[in-house]
């Protein structure tokens, strides 16, 4: 059963002590601890007293209440019990029950004070922490991939289908292929910068719905009774490709299905011959996915109608995480576009808003050993600040929605703060503040950018001010949007 609070408070503050120790959590962290402790056979949900106040049932396990709507009646505050008994909280108070760990303090305790130290030993400890305990290893025996390319001209445009054949030899029953569309202005002169979308749908604008595609563990966005701030106008593809660059979209169902059943199909299926992962530490999709960007990197590498130095990766909800993972691995993405990325991704892993470790501690997304931090949060070696930290000094440009509470757009502009530390000592800026800006104010002046629109769960209104901000860094003046 869950301790109660009294429990709590006893079991943190010591009792020698005639007062509270200064390291003890205060009464109000105890609180939120409390709110995300592993609960064992809780009553039926109708019936638990845990249940958020005011709510009420709306179909399946989906809870709602009145305080999340918007002025046109639109439900934006969404509660699930998770399989650890805890539920979705939307309370300030009750969201940070563990401080985050610190990017630049070595395992041993030692300060990390310099760049070399960052590159050499505390950088690669990070890193190992996410393969092993979060989205899982690559493993060492990936099978090759050649490329068949085809292209065709239509108008002002150029376009390329790129499959990239990956070598199934060792299991035929596996057929994963890289998937990539390449759109080029026609007149283009010499090699052009690139934006790579992961987008499961292929070719196009790259557009979204009003509440854009709902995060995996989240029920479906309600019906909006109107469109998001931003959809209307040009696509990203228009935008992109008005500036004189390339936009490509990366297809991560190719690879990898987006599944627990895939995991023995797909890239994943491919390497196993068919079996269940063989050790806890081993790959999950996330992970399978950016092993495909990879790939699509070493593509772009010898295509000379593409500047790979000059290459970005964009993604919205579960492919948010899935960029950001994959900036944070590869070093060749010159920037990174992470939008509405939630847990897994940019959103602080500890916090307890929205979705939470409970949520996806099971998922297909991640290796297994990530089960173990389901109730268990303050456990986890890393958070969210480090994996932003890896990316590091490179620009990376993180957002969220106001009505879109699932994803915690503070969780994530408070991982992005103390990412900050990582570029400053790299000689980069960070954000230039600690204080959650208000709704459509971007922080744009370092290497680290935020911002968090008025709005559904959506990439399309961001766009324009992304563009403004990767033009910095691709050396092309900003255009008109």
């Amino acid at each position: 059963m869950r301790p109660n609070l009294a429990a709590l408070l006893i079991s943190v503050i010591p009792a020698a002590l005639p007062s509270r120790a200064a390291d003890a959590p205060a009464p109000d962290r105890a609180a939120a601890i409390l709110a995300v402790t592993p609960r064992t056979n809780p009553p039926p949900e109708s019936e638990d007293p845990d249940r958020p106040q005011n709510t009420r049932l709306l179909s399946g396990r989906v809870w709602v209440d009145d305080a999340g709507k918007d002025d046109m009646g639109n439900i934006y505050h969404r509660f699930l019990r998770s399989s650890y008994g805890t539920w979705s909280n939307y309370d300030e108070a009750k969201a940070d029950p563990y401080p985050i760990p610190d990017a630049l303090v070595l395992k041993n305790g030692q300060p990390v004070r310099d760049a070399d130290t960052w590159w050499n030993r505390r950088r690669p400890e990070i890193l190992n922490d996410f393969y092993a305990e979060v989205y899982g290893r690559i493993p060492e025996d990936t099978p090759k991939v050649t490329w068949e390319v085809t292209t065709r001209e239509a108008g002002a445009v150029r376009t390329k289908t790129i499959v990239g054949h990956i070598d199934n030899s060792a299991y035929p029953k596996a057929v994963p292929e890289i998937r990539i569309t390449l759109t080029l202005p026609a007149n283009a002169a010499g090699p052009v910068p690139v934006m790579v979308v992961v987008a499961p749908g292929g070719p196009g604008g790259g557009r979204r719905g009003a509440a854009g595609a709902a995060p995996a563990t989240a029920p479906a966005p309600l019906p909006a009774s109107g469109r998001a701030r931003g959809s209307e106008g040009p696509t990203p593809m228009q935008q992109v490709l008005a500036r004189g660059w390339g936009y490509a979209t990366f297809n991560p169902g190719s690879v990898q299905e987006d599944n627990g059943g895939g995991l023995v199909r797909g890239v994943i299926g491919l390497v196993n011959k068919g079996q269940p992962r063989p050790a806890p530490d081993q790959w999950g999709a996330l992970t399978a996915w950016t092993w495909g960007l990879s790939r699509a990197i070493d593509y772009f590498e010898t295509d000379k109608d593409v500047d790979a130095k000059r290459l970005g990766v964009e993604g919205h909800s579960r492919y948010g995480k899935t960029a950001l993972w994959a900036a944070a691995q590869d070093q060749r993405w010159a920037i990174a576009y992470v939008s509405c990325s939630g847990e897994g991704g940019a959103k602080l892993f500890r916090r307890n808003y929205g979705e939470t470790n409970d949520n996806i501690a099971g998922s297909h997304w991640m290796a297994e050993n990530f089960r173990k931090y389901g109730g268990h949060w303050n456990d986890l070696p890393v958070d969210s600040n480090e994996l932003i930290a890896l990316a590091a000094p490179r620009p990376v440009f993180i957002t969220g929605a106001t009505q879109d509470p699932w994803s915690d757009p503070h969780g994530e502009f408070l991982a992005a703060v103390g990412a900050g530390a990582v570029y400053r000592l790299l000689g980069k800026s960070d954000m230039g503040t600690a204080e959650m800006p208000a709704p459509d104010v971007s922080l744009v002046s370092g290497e680290v950018a935020f911002r968090e629109h008025i709005g559904w769960h959506t990439d399309l209104t961001d766009w324009p001010v992304f563009l403004d901000y990767a033009a910095r860094y691709f050396n092309a003046p900003p255009g008109n949007n």
